[in-house]
C-alpha cells in the first residue's frame, strides 16, 4: 500500500508527464505522409551530410581584390522570413519544401549581425542603413550621421564635422561606378543612406521639412541631394519608386499623381539638366517598356522612376509596366560593369517590410523570393572569382513559424493543432500588428473562416493590436560568396559590414586586403634573401 508520500510522488509524476506530451504532442496518424520514401533511409542523410563536407572541401576562396560589390539587403527578411519563404518555394515547385534552399542560401559563407541603434533597442531602416552602408552606428531614424545628431536636429546635422560617408562614396573615390536599385521610394531609408545626410528619415521632400518648421536650405531634403549633391549626382544607376519627391505638388506625373514639393521644382528636369551640362548620354524611364528599349544601348547615367510611391508587390503588379527586381538588377549590372575599375551595387527588396508591417505574410514571402530571382541573375552575369556578392538583411519582423505541423503541410494555411478552445491557429503568426482580430467569451475567433481567407489582403493573425506591426530586435543573417567571402564569417555588429566589404574591394579608409598581401613575404623574397646571404654564410 502506497505512502501519502508516494501517491503525492506519482501524481506530480503523472503531471509533469501530461506536461511534457503537451509540450511535444505525439505524433497523429498519417503525419508524415508528405515525407519521400529515400528520407526515411539513415543511409540518405549520411549522404548528404558527406557531400556536404565534399562540397566545402572542394571550395577555393578567391583573395583576389574584389572589383565588383554588390549588397542586396531584404529590409525586414528575419530568418523565420527565410524559412518560411524557402518553403513557400519548395511548395510552389510541388515539393514538400521544408528542404528547398534559396540560391543565396547556397553561398559558402553564412554569418550574423546585431541589429540595434546606439539610442534603441530594436533598429529602424535609418539607422541600420547608416550601419551597413557608412560602417557607424547612430540614432534611430538619422542618416548618414554619427550619434551626436538626434533625430529631427537639423542644426546639428548642418555641421558637416557629424557627416559619415558611405561605401558608394569610397568606390566613387576609388574610380568606379555606383548605382541604387530599390522596390522602394529611391528616397526611402535604405537607398538613402547610400548619398543621405539628414537628422530625419522623413525629409525625403522639402514639403515634408517645411511641415515641422525648418527651413529645407538649411536641412535639404533627400530627393534634392540626390540630384545636386555628392555622392548622389555621380551615381550612374538609380532604380525605384518615390518620384512624388521629385515633382511639385502643382505637377502631375504620367500616371496622373501630384507630386509633393512645395518649391515648384521638378528635380527630374534638374536631373537631366545636370547630365546635359556635364556633356554625358542620360535617360530617365518611368515604364518596363522605356527601361527595356535600352537594352541595346545604354546610355552612361540612368533615372527609372516607376510609381508616385512605392513599386507595387510584385503579385499586385502588370508586368508589362513594371519591371520586376532582377530585370533592374541585370540592367544595373550590364551598365556598371563597363567601368573596368569596378562598381558598387545596392539593391533592396524593399517591400518584404512593408508587407510584414501589415501582416500580409504571403507578400513578404513572394517579395523575399523576388530578391533571391535578383541576387540569381547577379551570380549568372558575374565571375565569383572578382565580385562580391553579400545579401542580409537591415532588422528583423515578429512574425513566427509555429505550430507542430505535418511535413509538407501549407505553409501559409493553419497549423494541424488547435488551440485550448478547439479553435485552429496559422502556422505564421504575428505577435503585433494590424490582423488583431476581438475575441467572444473570451475565445479566438476562426480566421480561417473568414470570407476574405487566404486571399492577398488577408491579415495573419496577431496577438497584440497596433496600426503596423513592428520590427523584431534578433539578429539578421548574412550570406557572403566572392574574394575573402570567409570575412563574413560570424556574429558581428552591423557596422562592420562595409568595412568588410570594403576591405575586399580595397577601398575606403581602413585596412585593405590586397595591401595586405602586399606586405606578405614572397617566394621572391626569400629567393633573394638566400641568394645574398649564402656567400657571407660560406666564407
Amino acid at each position: 500500500m502506497m505512502s501519502l508520500y508516494q501517491c503525492l510522488l506519482a501524481v506530480l509524476y503523472n503531471a509533469a508527464c501530461a506536461r511534457a506530451h503537451w509540450f511535444h504532442p505525439a505524433a497523429t496518424a498519417g503525419r508524415a505522409a508528405a515525407t519521400t520514401r529515400v528520407e526515411t533511409s539513415a543511409n540518405y542523410w549520411v549522404q548528404d551530410a558527406q557531400a556536404a563536407i565534399d562540397a566545402r572541401l572542394a571550395q577555393v576562396e578567391s583573395v583576389k581584390k574584389a572589383r565588383n560589390v554588390i549588397m542586396f539587403l531584404g529590409d525586414g527578411m528575419s530568418v523565420p522570413t527565410l524559412a518560411a519563404a524557402r518553403t513557400l518555394l519548395g511548395q510552389r515547385q510541388g515539393n514538400t519544401g521544408e528542404e528547398t534552399k534559396l540560391h543565396f542560401e547556397t553561398f559558402p559563407t553564412i554569418g550574423l549581425v546585431k541589429t540595434y541603434c546606439v539610442d534603441a533597442q530594436i533598429a529602424d531602416s535609418a539607422c541600420t542603413a547608416t550601419a551597413y552602408l557608412c560602417g557607424v552606428k547612430n540614432n534611430y531614424g538619422a542618416i548618414g550621421v554619427d550619434a551626436t545628431v538626434r533625430r529631427g536636429d537639423c542644426q546639428t546635422a548642418s555641421n558637416t564635422a557629424t557627416h559619415v560617408e558611405s561605401i558608394a562614396e569610397w568606390a566613387l573615390a576609388d574610380g568606379r561606378d555606383v548605382g541604387i536599385v530599390t522596390t522602394t521610394r529611391i528616397t526611402h531609408a535604405s537607398p538613402a543612406g547610400t548619398f543621405a545626410k539628414t537628422a530625419n528619415r522623413t525629409w525625403e521632400n522639402d514639403g515634408e521639412v517645411s511641415q515641422m518648421g525648418l527651413n529645407a536650405k538649411d536641412c535639404p531634403d533627400i530627393a534634392h541631394q540626390l540630384v545636386h549633391h555628392h555622392p548622389g549626382n555621380k551615381f550612374k544607376v538609380i532604380f525605384g519608386g518615390g518620384k512624388r519627391a521629385f515633382l511639385p505638388n502643382t505637377e502631375q506625373d504620367e500616371k496622373g499623381s501630384y507630386g509633393r514639393r512645395l518649391d515648384n521644382r521638378n528635380l527630374i528636369k534638374e536631373w537631366e539638366n545636370d547630365k546635359v551640362s556635364r556633356n554625358v548620354s542620360h535617360q530617365y524611364v518611368w515604364n518596363r517598356e522605356q527601361l527595356m528599349s535600352l537594352n541595346d544601348d545604354l546610355p552612361e547615367y540612368m533615372l527609372g522612376l516607376f510609381e508616385s510611391s512605392h513599386m507595387t508587390y510584385h503579385m499586385k503588379s502588370d508586368p508589362q509596366s513594371e519591371p520586376t527586381l532582377a530585370e533592374l538588377t541585370e540592367l544595373a549590372i550590364r551598365s556598371l560593369r563597363r567601368n573596368e575599375k569596378g562598381f558598387f551595387l545596392f539593391v533592396e527588396g524593399g517591400r518584404i517590410d512593408h508587407a510584414h508591417h501589415d501582416n500580409l505574410v504571403e507578400l513578404a514571402l513572394d517579395e523575399t523570393l523576388e530578391m533571391d530571382k535578383a541576387v540569381a541573375t547577379a551570380t549568372q552575369l558575374l565571375s565569383e572569382d572578382d565580385s562580391l556578392i553579400v545579401v542580409t538583411a537591415d532588422h528583423a519582423h515578429v512574425m513566427t513559424f509555429n505550430g507542430y505541423s505535418n511535413r509538407g503541410r501549407d505553409i501559409l494555411g493553419p497549423s494541424r493543432d488547435v488551440d485550448l478552445d478547439n479553435v485552429p491557429y496559422m502556422t505564421l503568426t504575428y505577435a503585433n500588428g494590424p490582423g488583431f482580430r476581438s475575441h467572444v467569451n473570451d475565445i479566438r475567433p476562426d480566421v480561417t473562416a473568414e470570407s476574405n481567407y487566404r486571399s492577398l489582403d488577408w491579415e495573419s493573425h496577431v496577438d497584440v493590436p497596433l496600426e503596423d506591426e513592428t520590427h523584431g530586435g534578433d539578429d539578421v543573417a548574412v550570406f557572403a560568396r566572392g574574394p575573402h567571402h570567409s570575412m563574413f564569417t560570424g556574429l558581428y555588429e552591423q557596422s562592420q559590414l562595409p568595412h568588410l566589404m570594403a576591405y575586399a574591394a580595397c577601398i575606403g579608409p581602413g585596412r585593405h586586403a590586397c595591401v595586405s598581401a602586399a606586405h606578405l613575404p614572397t617566394a621572391h623574397f626569400f629567393i633573394a634573401l638566400f641568394a645574398l646571404f649564402t656567400p657571407i654564410l660560406l666564407k
